[in-house]
């Protein structure tokens, strides 16, 4: 691979320089300072006071989550050079921390730096400056307070959805979070989800991110441009919302398919801030540095796509409201021509009637031949995956093997091209049974997700 190493020589150190948190009887707002060169950004985190319901919250403690929301979210003004130092000025960091978050946005842009032909090992990556942690550093004793119930992170799909139908008999200590509700209001699906689901705006918090628009102008003029790990980010603004509502759990809805990455012979994985591998280092690092009593888990980190489309299915209520299509997600719409939007047309075509999906996603997908390369990328175990949420081929080539046998008539084209190609009615798939043994999730939510 040929290095497109430009920017990150013409733009050597990032500066994650300040942030500032103020309160007032509106609620807490945050104001971050990063500098690239001669560029400044200055992104901001709102959250409403009403969506603040421990009254007994550690300022201090806020603050410091703040600084920590501040480094993953530097992220999307980092990756403009992806510069070889980082320099963070805003607050300390140990070791363990810079490894941690060194090892985060190396993983993370795993997809990035290959899109954009950055062939970096690991060790040239980045090196993160921070004075270190004094012996004077505060203290943040929480072991007064009472932490319970849920908090449930909704982005309007259907793997969240499961959740929620999973911990209805928690329902009076289940809280919904919602990301940027304020900021994109025309993306309706999670609300609407939770709304199903049978929660009101009181049983709903939002974190509103509003990121600085000139990032936007400098990737017009050719600074690199491309996928973050949003869920790191996701991560970290949840738990300061668990906190700030007293929240025990933070439960996540990321399956095993997650853990599956979309190049051979490498391990670059869209999903990377959805594995199980961050899940365990990031419940690690709260554990060290925030504190244990808030835990971070994958409700469904046990089951696969597979699954949890024959859990989903059981609430039919969902199907006309329920998106998880990137294209068309600030006009809550299935765009019709993506890998996602494809993706969930297979693997649901084997169980929902074709008038059904048409009225969903406004055609027969797998009768539009112009998606054949992206079709062969969710098929073709020697092709690049789709950089996309989307779940393991082995279930993605099961639904299509169901789809053959379960259709009557004439095959849609790409299910003939499938069948021509690729079926083999003798094939065996461990998709039906399947159970991952690798999760972190307590025996009592284990008992209701099988009930479901």
């Amino acid at each position: 691979m040929q290095n497109n190493n430009k920017m990150r020589e013409q733009y050597p150190e990032f500066i994650y320089d300040s942030f500032r948190v103020d309160r007032d009887a509106d609620g807490i707002h945050v104001t971050y300072v990063y500098k690239l060169g001669e560029h400044t950004f200055e992104p901001n985190v709102n959250i409403s006071v009403s969506d603040i319901r421990f009254s007994r919250f550690n300022i201090a403690f806020v603050e410091y989550l703040f600084f920590n929301f501040g480094i993953i979210n530097a992220i999307n003004y980092y990756k403009l050079s992806c510069a070889p130092k980082f320099t963070i000025n805003a607050g300390p960091l140990d070791a363990g921390q810079k490894e941690f978050f060194k090892k985060l946005f190396y993983n993370g842009l795993g997809e990035f730096m290959y899109v954009n032909n950055l062939n970096i090992p690991y060790e040239d990556f980045m090196d993160i400056e921070a004075k270190e942690p004094s012996d004077e550093q505060p203290d943040y004793e929480l072991n007064d307070a009472e932490f319970h119930g849920n908090l449930i992170p909704v982005g309007g799909g259907k793997d969240s959805i499961v959740t929620l139908e999973a911990l209805q008999s928690m329902h009076a200590d289940n809280l919904c979070l919602q990301y940027n509700r304020n900021i994109y209001p025309e993306n309706r699906a999670a609300h609407d989800c939770i709304t199903i689901a049978g929660y009101s705006n009181d049983s709903i918090a939002d974190f509103n991110l509003t990121l600085d628009k000139h990032m936007l102008e400098l990737n017009q003029q050719g600074f690199y441009n491309g996928h973050i790990p949003f869920s790191s980010c996701l991560a970290f603004a949840a738990y300061i919302m668990a906190y700030l509502n007293n929240k025990a759990n933070i439960v996540l809805s990321n399956e095993a398919s997650a853990n599956e990455g979309n190049i051979p012979g490498t391990t670059i994985n869209h999903q990377y801030s959805k594995s199980f591998e961050f899940e365990n280092d990031f419940q690690n690092y709260c554990n060290t540095y925030f504190t244990p009593k808030i835990h971070y888990f994958s409700l469904l980190r046990c089951i696969n796509e597979y699954t949890i489309v024959q859990k989903f299915l059981k609430f039919p209520r969902y199907l006309s409201v329920f998106r998880s299509c990137n294209v068309g997600q600030k006009t809550n719409s299935w765009c019709g021509h993506c890998a996602k939007c494809l993706y969930v047309f297979i693997m649901l075509y084997p169980f929902v009637s074709i008038i059904t999906l048409e009225s969903i996603f406004g055609q027969n997908m797998l009768n539009d031949q112009s998606l054949l390369n992206i079709f062969l990328g969710l098929v073709n175990p020697d092709t690049a995956k789709p950089f996309e949420c989307v779940g393991t081929r082995e279930e993605i080539n099961y639904s299509l093997k169901l789809a053959v046998e379960h259709t009557n008539g004439n095959l849609p084209a790409l299910l003939d091209y499938y069948k021509k190609n690729f079926y083999n009615p003798q094939q065996i798939f461990n998709v039906e049974n399947y159970y991952n043994p690798q999760h972190n999730i307590p025996e009592e939510y284990l008992n209701m997700l099988a009930k479901l």
